[in-house]
């Protein structure tokens, strides 16, 4: 888990998400309840002392007091947390999205994704040919319990918005170098101990290229 200055406005934006928006920004599929409900003990047992944890309720360190809702993980996360939370499990020979909140798409939208095997999901991304997928996958089963892996990326974008949602038939144009906005994920990939299900943690900022 990771924090920074931006705690404070990003959580106001994501509880208002997912109070006016929560079809957009929360999903999961049937099937996917307990590695949902995993994920989030497994978040409330790894919050730093800036969170105070007094039975189910969790103080955070803008002041707000968020309801542990155990049978609402998601939500329950999203109120909390930064990064955006995705759980995929294996499902057959591929790992599937069977959960998120997802309040921050880079360019994409959960409703379209949700329930997707990995290749399915990476559809519009022309690079991810077959021997792409394949290494892909061998990565997700290769991940160990306690040894998370994370990547980060950086585009550029035009606008500064952290909701942007677009569906797989409106790509968005491509930043440029005049482009005044840069953008970076910060990416954790984790392996749950009990479900055996992967976490795939996104942290983004947004800040001027200048």
């Amino acid at each position: 888990l990771r924090f920074d200055e931006a705690y404070g406005p990003q959580l106001a934006l994501k509880r208002q998400l997912i109070a006016d928006r929560r079809d957009q920004v929360v999903g999961q599929v049937p099937g996917g309840e307990a590695a949902a409900r995993e994920c989030l003990e497994v978040v409330l047992a790894a919050l730093p002392g800036s969170f105070h944890v007094a039975g189910d309720v969790v103080t955070c360190p803008d002041g707000e007091a968020v309801p542990v809702a155990r049978d609402d993980p998601f939500a329950t996360m999203g109120r909390l947390l930064q990064q955006d939370i995705c759980v995929l499990e294996k499902r057959g020979s591929e790992h599937a999205l069977t959960g998120a909140v997802l309040c921050f798409p880079a360019s994409w939208t959960l409703a379209e994704k949700l329930g997707k095997p990995l290749t399915g999901i990476h559809v519009p991304v022309a690079p991810y040919d077959a021997t792409v997928a394949m290494r892909v996958q061998r990565l997700f089963d290769g991940i160990q319990p306690g040894r998370p892996i994370w990547r980060s990326n950086l585009l550029r974008y035009d606008i500064a918005d952290l909701h942007q949602p677009r569906p797989e038939a409106d790509p968005r144009p491509v930043g440029t170098a005049a482009s005044p906005y840069l953008r970076s994920e910060h990416q954790t990939l984790l392996r749950l101990p009990e479900s055996g299900a992967v976490v795939f943690a996104i942290h983004t900022v947004v800040v001027r290229a200048d």
